[in-house]
């Protein structure tokens, strides 16, 4: 079970409370954009084994996204942080190198 805490009201919570919402940091390609980048933003995705950023909502909660860093392989959580933010804090990148120092980072 995972347990993540929400940036916004504080609470931690378990993802029963939580709705799932993706990858997170991606760029986004609309109207007026090349064919193969409209399908590579709506089809290709990372799916790593090893540390990953995703999109959460705390449905049962406050109702506000926020982004997660966590370990699909062990499923540690390293933190979480505001939906706004256009990528991950220095302070989490630094812990999840401190943990583990083969990570090739977040992009």
């Amino acid at each position: 079970m995972l347990l993540l805490e929400c940036p916004y009201c504080g609470v931690k919570a378990e993802e029963t409370e939580l709705t799932p919402g993706g990858e997170a940091h991606l760029k986004r390609f609309g109207p007026g954009s090349a064919p193969e980048e409209f399908e590579a933003y709506m089809f290709a995705r990372k799916n790593p084994k090893g540390v990953h950023f995703e999109r959460w909502r705390h449905a049962y909660g406050c109702g506000k996204w926020f982004l997660a860093a966590r370990c699909t392989a062990t499923l540690e959580v390293f933190g979480t942080y505001p939906a706004q933010c256009p990528e991950p804090p220095p302070e989490l990148v630094k812990k999840i190198k401190a943990k583990r120092p083969n990570w090739k980072g977040w992009k």
